[in-house]
């Protein structure tokens, strides 16, 4: 197993394993950790002594907007604003065709902006040319 986490912050249940699953078919060994809401996904990036966990460190995000708790763009927001985590790559992987939300994500900092597609084999592509850029090609500090 690849030692440089994934965080994935995913609600809904199907698209959580839609996900895990099209990164184990395209043989991506990183550890997959999910936060089901906004909320939990900072408690992780900016856990303290005890609660600290590997996901504080992720290779990339994959973050979803319409969550509870937190949204999505504001979980982005923390991020960025924050010294430690700043410089995380952040994909937002949503199903929001809305423009507003596309001009929102790029303005609050996102690296990449993608819709997840219906289909599980275009999905799986997806997941796989993700997979091959961020966790392959790009450098991060």
């Amino acid at each position: 197993m690849n030692s440089d986490p994934i965080l994935l912050i995913e609600d809904n249940a199907d698209d959580e394993l839609l996900t895990i699953r099209a990164i184990k078919k395209n043989n991506i060994l990183n550890q997959v950790i999910v936060a089901h809401d906004g909320k939990e996904a900072l408690e992780l990036l900016f856990a303290e002594g005890e609660n600290k966990c590997q996901a504080c460190e992720p290779k990339v995000i994959l973050l979803d907007l319409n969550l509870p708790k937190i949204s999505g763009l504001d979980v982005l927001k923390a991020i960025r604003e924050d010294q430690r985590t700043r410089n995380y790559p952040v994909v937002i992987l949503t199903s929001s065709k809305e423009e507003e939300d596309i001009k929102k994500s790029y303005t609050l900092g996102a690296n990449s902006y993608i819709r997840k597609p219906v289909d599980f084999d275009q999905f799986t592509d997806t997941i796989k040319q993700l997979g091959s850029y961020w966790l392959q090609l790009n450098e991060t500090i």
